[in-house]
């Protein structure tokens, strides 16, 4: 599963307890916005789950949780790809698979630096998939995107004129990392506009369904052809002080 839980610090005791009543195997974890030190690795190890860190300070910063092992973790992209000064990328294998944790720069504005940055951003983890395995291999990349796939993911695309998230560039660059062999998966089992995992604090925007699809799961072939089910699970965005963000659920049979 995948979650961006809007600071680890903040949502801790949330998360913890969603884990213990679901036990993912493996949680991708965004927006830790931990110092790599500040980690709650121990907490995590009480329930039973390795953990990975790739920690920014009050910025950022990505995990992976596993309770199918933990290895090879690579922070960063690979050591052939132009290096990231942000914590945005970790990867590790999880029983058999080549999971990534991804957290995607915003873009902020269509004329900021900040878009060029997230179109850079999502060439390198292509660069990063080709430099780390091949299309035949189980490979997961897992994250908070901050790009709708298709207008099926905004809730009104017409709120979203001439602003990220939904530009084509965005989505060409997209297209581009999926070309190299993933599956969007919530596709293969979801068809329907509305479906959402992101919504925003302001306005009630939870409770009118104002919201986007921004978090995704993408599969290579082998993985994608074992799965049985997805769901975004939107009673971890209820409740008190939740994330603006709900985790999204894969599961996988083993080969």
């Amino acid at each position: 599963m995948t979650w961006n839980v809007n600071s680890l610090k903040a949502r801790l005791p949330r998360v913890e307890a969603w884990i213990e009543e679901v036990q993912p195997d493996v949680v991708c974890i965004q927006e830790t916005k931990l110092a790599q030190e500040k980690f709650p690795t121990e907490a995590f190890a009480s329930l039973g789950y390795e953990s990975a860190h790739f920690g920014q300070g009050q910025w950022n910063g990505v995990a992976i949780v596993s309770k199918v092992g933990l290895e090879n973790v690579m922070l960063n992209f690979a050591p052939t790809v132009e290096q990231d000064h942000e914590a945005r990328i970790i990867s590790a294998t999880c029983g058999g698979v080549r999971v990534s944790s991804v957290y995607v720069p915003n873009g902020r504005s269509l004329d900021h630096d900040h878009y060029q940055y997230k179109l850079s951003w999502m060439k390198r983890l292509r660069e990063h998939l080709d430099a780390t395995c091949a299309p035949s291999d189980d490979v997961i990349v897992a994250g908070d995107f901050n790009i709708a796939p298709d207008d099926r993911d905004v809730w009104d695309v017409t709120q979203f004129a001439d602003a990220t998230h939904v530009s084509e560039p965005e989505r060409d660059v997209l297209r581009h990392v999926c070309d190299f062999g993933m599956e969007d998966t919530f596709r293969r089992f979801h068809n329907d506009a509305g479906l959402f995992s992101w919504w925003d604090y302001r306005g009630g925007s939870f409770y009118k369904g104002h919201g986007m699809r921004i978090d995704l799961l993408l599969a290579t072939t082998t993985v994608a052809a074992r799965s049985t089910w997805t769901t975004v699970d939107r009673n971890a965005r209820k409740g008190e002080s939740p994330s603006d963000h709900a985790p999204v659920l894969l599961k996988v049979d083993a080969p």
